[in-house]
C-alpha cells in the first residue's frame, strides 16, 4: 500500500484510488461552473477590468483551500468563493451601500479571521447553539431567492433599483424574454433542468458551455479570441482597505458575511457528512473543529488574493455519490482547480451573461431546498423565518434580512412570554441589529 493510501486510510474507509480520482472528477465537474460565475459576479463590484484576475484568482482559492481539506483535515469535501455572498459582496455592500470594493474585501478578511478565532476555541458552541434552527434554515433559503433574483436581472428579465442595499422598485421585461439572450436563457435554464432530473453530473458546467456555444454560433454573443492565457492576479491581490472599515455600518456587513459564512458551513459540513456516514451516534461531526478550521483559513487567503467569502460546497456531495470516502477526493479536485481553471480567462469572459445566469437561478433552487425544514405550524418561529426569506431578496442584502429576523424573533418570543426560550446571545445580537437599523434610517 502506498503513502496516500496509509495517509488518508482507504482501507478503513474501503475505498480505493481509482475511487477516489473519479470522485475528486465528479466534484470537479460539478463545481467547475463557478470559474465562470464567481468572476461574472465580482466583476460588476471591481470592474470588467478585473474579470482575467478573478478568474485566476477563483480558481487559486479554490483549489488551494480544497487541497488543505485534503492534506489537514481529510475529508472529500471542495471550497470555492460561496454562491450567495459574492452576490451580497457585489449587489449590497458594493452597489448597495456604496463601499468600494477593496473595503468589502477587508470585511471578508475580518470576518475570516473571527472564523479562525471562533473554530479554534469554545465560543464556535455557544454562537451555534444561540441561533435558533428556523433562523438558519431561512437564511439559506432566502439566499437563494437572492441569487434568483440576480440571475433574472444580469439578463434584464427583471429590472432592479436600489438605494443603499434597500430595494427601491423592480418590474417584469416581458420583452427582453422574448429576445434572442432570453429564449437562450431559457434554453439553458429547461437544459439545465433536464440534466439534473436525469441525475447528470456536471449539470451546470454543460449547461453553461452549450448555451454559450449556441450563442456563439448564432452570432448573439462573440466567439472568444483565444481559450487559454498566463494567469495575472495583480488587479485584485493584496488590495484591502481596512481604513473603510471604521464606521458603525460596517460592522453590520462583516456580521452578514459572518453569519452566512459560519452557518452555512455547518449546514454544508454536516449534510456531507451526513451523506458520507461520518456522523456519530449523537449526530456529531468527527474533526469538525479541523473542517470549519479549514473554511475559515480559505476565507481569509480568498479575501487576501482579491475574491469573496470562501466557503465549503454542497456539490462535494456529487463526488460522495461516487465513492469518495478521503481527502485523497479533494486532492485531486484541488489540482483540477489549480490546472485547469488557472488558464480559462479567455473562455470564461467569453461566456455570456445569458449561459451564466440559469446556474444562478438553479443553485437558488438548490438552497431554497432547506424551505422544507421550517416548522410552519409555529408562527413564532415561522413568521420570523418568513421575514428573512421575504426580506433578503426584496432588499438586495443578506444583512437586512438577517437584522429582520433577529429582531422579529426576539420580540415575538418576548410578548408570547417565552423570552427564557431565547438565548442571552441571541438578544445581544437582536439589540445589535436594531441600533444598526436605527442607524441606517438616520435615528443617530
Amino acid at each position: 500500500m502506498g503513502w496516500f493510501e496509509k495517509y488518508f486510510e482507504f482501507e478503513r474507509y474501503g475505498t480505493d484510488m481509482k475511487t477516489e480520482v473519479l470522485a475528486g472528477v465528479t466534484t470537479f465537474m460539478t463545481m467547475a461552473y463557478i470559474l465562470f460565475v464567481n468572476p461574472s459576479i465580482l466583476s460588476n463590484a471591481m470592474g470588467k477590468e478585473a474579470f482575467n484576475s478573478l478568474v485566476a484568482v477563483t480558481a487559486l482559492a479554490a483549489g488551494i483551500s480544497t487541497i488543505i481539506m485534503a492534506l489537514y483535515a481529510r475529508k472529500p469535501f471542495a471550497l470555492a468563493p460561496g454562491m450567495g455572498l459574492n452576490g451580497y459582496f457585489t449587489y449590497s455592500v458594493v452597489l448597495g451601500m456604496g463601499y468600494d470594493w477593496r473595503v468589502a474585501l477587508a470585511a471578508v478578511f475580518v470576518e475570516g479571521v473571527i472564523f479562525i478565532l471562533l473554530s479554534v476555541t469554545r465560543v464556535r458552541s455557544a454562537v451555534i447553539h444561540a441561533i435558533p434552527l428556523s433562523q438558519k434554515y431561512a437564511v439559506g433559503a432566502g439566499i437563494g431567492l437572492f441569487l434568483t433574483f440576480i440571475g433574472l436581472n444580469d439578463v434584464e428579465l427583471i429590472n432592479a433599483a436600489t438605494d443603499k442595499g434597500v430595494l427601491l422598485f423592480t418590474e417584469l421585461n416581458a420583452h427582453a424574454l422574448i429576445s434572442k439572450p432570453g429564449l437562450l436563457f431559457l434554453f439553458g435554464l429547461l437544459f439545465a433542468a433536464i440534466l439534473i432530473a436525469h441525475r447528470i453530473k456536471g449539470a451546470l458546467l454543460i449547461s453553461i458551455l452549450t448555451t454559450a456555444v449556441l450563442g456563439w454560433v448564432t452570432g448573439v454573443a462573440p466567439w472568444p479570441s483565444h481559450l487559454f492565457s498566463t494567469p495575472d492576479i495583480s488587479y485584485t491581490f493584496l488590495q484591502l482597505d481596512f481604513k473603510g472599515l471604521l464606521n458603525i455600518g460596517a460592522l453590520g456587513v462583516i456580521f452578514a458575511f459572518f453569519m452566512v459564512d459560519f452557518f452555512d458551513t455547518l449546514g454544508t459540513v454536516t449534510g456531507l457528512s451526513a451523506k458520507a456516514g461520518y456522523l456519530t451516534k449523537d449526530g456529531k461531526v468527527p474533526d469538525a473543529e479541523k473542517v470549519l478550521l479549514t473554511d475559515a483559513i480559505g476565507t481569509t487567503l480568498g479575501a487576501l488574493l482579491g475574491t469573496s467569502t470562501v466557503t465549503t460546497y454542497i456539490e462535494s456531495a456529487a463526488g460522495i455519490e461516487e465513492g469518495g470516502r478521503t481527502g485523497m477526493t479533494a486532492l485531486v479536485t484541488g489540482l483540477l482547480f489549480l490546472g485547469i481553471g488557472l488558464f480559462i480567462a479567455p473562455l470564461a469572459g467569453a461566456i455570456p451573461s445569458f449561459a451564466t445566469a440559469p446556474a444562478l437561478v438553479i443553485v437558488g433552487y438548490y438552497m431554497m431546498s432547506t424551505i422544507k425544514e421550517l416548522d410552519f405550524s409555529d408562527p413564532a418561529e415561522a413568521i420570523p423565518a418568513f421575514l428573512v426569506i421575504m426580506s433578503i431578496p426584496l432588499t438586495y442584502s443578506i444583512s437586512v434580512g438577517i437584522g429582520l429576523g433577529f429582531v422579529s424573533y426576539a420580540v415575538i418570543k418576548a410578548f408570547k412570554g417565552e423570552w427564557r426560550d431565547v438565548h442571552p446571545l441571541m438578544w445581544v445580537l437582536a439589540v445589535i441589529f436594531a441600533l444598526y437599523f436605527a442607524y441606517l434610517g438616520g435615528a443617530f
